[in-house]
């Protein structure tokens, strides 16, 4: 099987350690199986792209049962890549691998190693740390300005995410709107059908902002692909090169989700939201200007402003001026 001629990455930099894996020519003919390939031969790279550090320490019995397929197809699989058996393109896959080693990768294997004396709570807060590290590690400021500069040229700028998704679509609709001239949350209450609604009106000046984690949705994917064919520019939020929304978006920010018991987790996709915020406020003179100003608006609602609540010292100095106003025996003695 021949790699593909192009590279995942020119539409975007990939920015996380299991995305240059991807990168090598290695990752380079899974990506191709993943998108060419039988259902079987998918399930299988999709499960080598998204675990190569895991895969290295596997058997084949093991990798099956992964994969849920036979330890036949798994060897055929390996054929059918250059590989001259299962144990030979496992070998491949830990060369390949060595030179993309990261220090928080070794922190995962340690986790894992531990995971029986350690808490499920404890265990959950040390993967969240984990996928942090390895995005920061790995991050693409050049993506990650490239992203903002769509962001500021865009004419409307929609966010898009379904089920947990939509929580996080949610926050970053509210870091961006005062900094983008017209931003739609797309979701919201409304489902599929409310979110194909406003995706009607959108033209080849607008960005589509796209967040989809694993499970990822097929109406996600769907309406993603429907901005593309009107001429939208796509900016995926996603966890991995194997996502679906990968091969659609003209720039992608990645946010590593392992988690050792959720589906995945979405802390890492958060600290992304607020990283990209961060980079549009200050991207220009102008942004700062309105965020001093929207400062200064809000403080006055806060607790303790001048719309506010009163904060408890304030309350009780008040209390004590006004009980002793009216004290008649305030000017005796």
């Amino acid at each position: 099987m021949k790699p593909p001629a192009h590279s995942v990455s020119a539409a975007a930099p990939l920015s996380a350690p299991d995305a240059a894996f991807a990168q090598s020519a290695l990752g380079q003919m899974l990506m191709h199986v993943l998108g060419t390939g039988s259902a079987s031969q998918r399930q299988i790279a999709d499960h080598l792209l998204r675990n190569p550090m895991r895969v290295t320490a596997l058997g084949i019995e093991e990798l099956a049962e992964s994969c849920q397929v036979s330890t036949a197809t798994i060897s055929r699989f390996a054929r059918d890549i250059g590989q001259k058996n299962y144990s030979a393109m496992r070998g491949a896959m830990a060369e390949t691998l060595q030179a993309l080693l990261q220090p928080v990768d070794k922190l995962r294997h340690t986790i894992e190693r531990r995971a029986r004396a350690t808490s499920p709570v404890t265990e959950s807060l040390e993967y969240a740390a984990a996928n942090i590290a390895a995005t920061a590690g790995a991050l693409s400021l050049p993506d990650m300005q490239a992203v903002v500069r769509r962001l500021t040229r865009a004419k409307v700028v929609y966010v898009m995410g379904f089920g947990l998704s939509a929580n996080l679509a949610g926050m970053l609709v509210q870091h961006l709107q005062p900094f983008c001239p017209h931003v739609v949350e797309v979701v919201g209450i409304g489902g599929s059908e409310v979110a194909a609604g406003h995706l009607v009106n959108l033209t080849a000046h607008d960005v589509l902002l796209v967040i989809s984690f694993p499970r990822y949705t097929l109406d996600c994917i769907g309406l993603a692909s429907f901005a593309r064919d009107r001429g939208a520019r796509i900016v995926a939020l996603t966890d991995s090169p194997a996502s679906p929304l990968a091969e659609l978006a003209d720039h992608t920010l990645y946010a590593q989700s392992t988690h050792p018991v959720l589906p995945s987790s979405a802390s890492t996709a958060l600290a992304m939201i607020e990283a990209l915020a961060v980079a549009l406020m200050v991207s220009n003179k102008d942004n700062v200007e309105k965020a001093a100003r929207l400062s200064d608006v809000i403080a006055a609602y806060l607790y303790g402003g001048e719309h506010g609540v009163q904060g408890p010292r304030k309350t009780a100095v008040r209390q004590h001026k006004a009980v002793k106003k009216s004290s008649p025996h305030k000017n005796q003695g």
